[in-house]
């Protein structure tokens, strides 16, 4: 028996003694999936936001506060909001995650992305990181950063429900997320499950009641594409606006057909003007091949107005080049 323990147990031939720990079983935990490090990245680039305003409500004036959140984008202190948390403010404050309180001057500002560039002067900034094409799918985790009720910065987590969603007649390419948001996360950022801005918080999804009486619906949020946000902020730094291209025409996606087909087309609008007409199909963009509706509206905001634009039709089963000179989009 000796012999046949020693052969099964040799540390005891070396005389090093028996380790319990032969006997006893792993008790680490194992390593738990957490978003920490991505949190630890991006948060400290989350500022509280607080304007306030002067409204007359019978025939007195009456000191209002708004709450939002924003993003601080550059280390020389821009930082993007939404454009309805500061609309009319007299002033605006912005609170840093390390407690400093600072004034913000208003940059500018596009009504038709709900976007506002403000700037502080500090240092020591934290800058959230950020790619150039950052990739959006359906199904990717979110965390959405602000400061929801004014109760501190918060984070809620959630997925992009959809990419691409219709928001406004001149942008399809709106994130949908079920990341929770409240009053106050307006303008705070999205970011991904590596800590990268993909978008700027922006609002929940609302409808109308038996009532008729506007209400919110749970589980349906929008944010601002970070590569649109960023473009709109780079102009309004550069120039002070941001513009965005229109043709004049709705269009629709018939999955018998390649291309985009024209419903409508306004009279008098840059589309009518060269020459598109309804019930013609749109193959390509300065020659670029046109998928989805999205991508042909989009490709069209981000033109600029006065641009010219090379559209390859299809009309009564012969392709035809139309030239096009882009419009300027308006609220």
């Amino acid at each position: 028996m000796s012999a046949l323990i020693l052969a099964l147990v040799p540390e005891l031939r070396k005389g090093s003694g028996l380790s319990l720990d032969v006997f006893s079983q792993n008790n680490h935990a194992p390593e738990k999936l957490s978003y920490y490090d991505a949190i630890s990245r991006s948060a400290p680039a989350v500022v509280n936001i607080y304007s306030s305003s002067i409204d007359i409500v019978r025939r007195r004036q009456v000191n209002r506060t708004s709450l939002g959140s924003g993003v601080i984008m550059t280390e020389n202190g821009y930082i993007l909001t939404c454009w309805h948390v500061i609309k009319n403010a007299e002033m605006t404050v912005v609170g840093l995650p390390d407690g400093r309180r600072l004034p913000a001057e208003l940059a500018g500002y596009d009504e038709l992305t709900d976007l506002a560039v403000l700037k502080i002067t500090a240092d020591n900034l934290q800058v959230i990181p950020q790619l150039e094409a950052p990739e959006i799918r359906v199904g990717d985790v979110v965390l959405a950063i602000g400061n929801p009720l004014n109760i501190g910065q918060t984070i809620t987590q959630g997925i992009v429900s959809r990419s691409g969603h219709t928001v406004t007649q001149n942008f399809r390419e709106f994130i949908q997320t079920d990341a929770v948001l409240h009053e106050g996360n307006s303008g705070g950022a999205l970011v991904d499950s590596n800590g990268y801005l993909i978008g700027i918080n922006n609002a929940n999804f609302k409808t109308l009641d038996s009532q008729r009486r506007v209400v919110d619906v749970n589980g349906i949020f929008f944010a601002v594409p970070y590569s649109l946000a960023r473009r709109v902020m780079d102009e309004i730094i550069e120039s002070g606006r941001a513009t965005h291209g229109q043709l004049g025409f709705t269009g629709g996606i018939d999955p018998n057909v390649t291309g985009v087909v024209v419903t409508n087309v306004v009279a008098g609008g840059p589309a009518d003007l060269g020459g598109l007409k309804q019930f013609d199909i749109i193959l390509s963009i300065n020659q670029f091949e046109l998928d989805t509706l999205d991508q042909t509206f989009d490709m069209i905001a981000k033109s600029s107005p006065g641009e010219q634009l090379e559209l390859s039709v299809s009309r009564d089963g012969k392709v035809i080049s139309i030239q096009v000179v882009v419009g300027e989009a308006t609220q």
